[in-house]
């Protein structure tokens, strides 16, 4: 017998879940350092198992809520908003969760307001409270974001003047604005795509990895999207040069979004415009926009060159695991090309990405929104860096314009993986967290089936 399955009961298991994320992370989150927990302390321990207990029920949440869209009476989407709403509630006032980059953010908006070159030095050179707070990895790295997004965390240090609580609590609503639009997009690039706008909201914004990475964790992948998404509507629409302004705007938050420069070259084609004046004008678009936002924020074109700071052989990627195994194997023999092993394999993915992106549009260019989700799924999977919030880059688009329900049903399945991935700190786990963790997840999965024999027991005495 089917378990009794309504929008009602997943809005509430799902407020559950994000209300244990955000409880569990006052003990476990990314806090700040002065607030930061042994994590073999007790707090630290029953935080762990608190927000991997409600990422489990989140995660149901979602797939129960999957079953309801399928349904013979499927949610509107402005049905399926207030689920989002409701859903990201608890996480608004909650600490960064699974990254600790949103300090990195804000230090680096700090060294824009005061001046400093973001890409030529990293936040140790600013010094202070703002540094201390990011991940030693990234003290002495050069900000890979571009002006139109350093502008906005410039002008938020403004605005708190560097007052740590007041700017988590803005990039946190940046974050929000980027998930609106994303919200808002979906359903029209659901309808000009042939799909069904309900299941595009369900799985590109009331997806788990936009919860807990997008809102929690407050990450700058969202405004890249939501102004990506807007853009390719606007591209729809009579208004392909806006288009390209705001599919710009979201390039210089983050690049990879610059790819959506070519659908919207290409809707202009399937709209009757020609190919060369499609072209210019999206390129005379692109420019002007890329030398406005550069010259308000005051950045430069140091992020050009900067474009290869996630680049790093202990990142976890493909390519750099593939380096890395080479590089050890080679030495092993004695050969001194082991340093060469992970850029070498860098190098591979990167051709083999451009090869892939090249396939993807010839084949799909009738389908542009759907062949730039699929070209950003392999820039995130084949890059020399990967994180598990890079999969909404291609998931977005992907659930906006997936041509078939399979394909749905195994992103879906990436998804509730890659939820699992990252513990709520951001740092790497041990033995000791991965049990907790588990635990967590474990003891969720029981009171979810305890919930499901006991809504079973009156309909199977009914029956009776």
């Amino acid at each position: 017998m089917a378990f009794p399955v309504d929008l009602r009961r997943c809005q509430m298991l799902g407020l559950a879940g994000t209300a244990f994320l955000a409880l569990g992370g006052e003990s476990a989150g990314a806090l700040p350092v002065q607030e930061l927990l042994a994590p073999s302390s007790a707090r630290a321990a029953l935080g762990l198992v608190g927000v991997y207990f409600g990422v489990v029920l989140l995660i149901a949440a979602w797939a129960l809520l999957g079953r309801v869209v399928r349904g013979p009476e499927p949610p509107t989407p402005r049905a399926l908003l207030l689920v989002l709403a409701v859903w990201a509630s608890p996480l608004l006032l909650a600490p960064p969760l699974f990254s600790r980059d949103v300090y990195s953010y804000l230090a680096q908006g700090a060294m824009v307001d005061a001046h400093l070159d973001v890409y030529t030095h990293g936040p140790a050179q600013l010094g202070g409270p703002l540094a201390d707070e990011v991940a030693p990895v990234w003290q002495h790295t050069a900000a890979p974001y571009g002006p139109a997004f350093l502008g906005v965390a410039a002008a938020l240090s403004g605005l708190t003047r560097g007052e740590l609580p007041a700017g988590l609590v803005g990039m946190r609503l940046v974050a929000l604005v980027g998930v609106a639009l994303m919200a808002a997009a979906l359903p029209r690039l659901a309808w000009h795509s042939g799909a069904d706008p309900a299941a595009a909201l369900w799985l590109g914004a009331l997806n788990p990895l936009v919860l807990l990475h997008l809102v929690a964790g407050a990450h700058n992948d969202a405004i890249m999207l939501g102004l990506l998404g807007v853009g390719l509507v606007a591209a729809l629409g009579r208004w392909p040069a806006l288009g390209a302004v705001l599919v710009t705007l979201a390039a210089l938050v983050k690049a990879p979004a610059a790819l959506g420069l070519l659908a919207v070259v290409v809707l202009q084609v399937r709209a009757g415009r020609g190919p060369l004046r499609a072209l210019l004008t999206t390129a005379a678009a692109a420019g002007a926009t890329t030398v406005a936002a550069t010259a308000v924020a005051g950045t430069g074109y140091g992020w050009i060159g900067a474009l290869d700071t996630p680049v790093s052989s202990h990142n976890w990627a493909l390519t750099s695991l593939l380096g890395r195994v080479t590089g050890a194997l080679l030495e092993h023999l004695g050969s001194g090309l082991a340093p060469l092993a992970v850029p070498a394999w860098h190098a591979l993915g990167l051709a083999a990405t451009a090869v892939a992106v090249l396939a993807i549009w010839l084949r799909q260019r009738p389908k542009p929104v759907y062949a730039l989700g699929l070209s950003l799924a392999v820039v995130a999977a084949f890059g020399p860096a990967i994180r598990p919030w890079y999969a909404l880059w291609g998931l977005f688009l992907i659930a906006a314009a997936a041509p078939s329900t399979s394909i749905r049903h195994r992103v879906a399945a990436v998804t509730a993986t890659l939820a699992l991935a990252v513990l709520p700190s951001g740092d790497p786990a041990d033995t000791g967290q991965l049990v907790l963790a588990v635990s967590g997840g474990v003891l969720a999965v029981v009171v979810l089936w305890q919930a499901h024999q006991a809504a079973q027991a009156p309909a199977l005495g009914r029956a009776a």
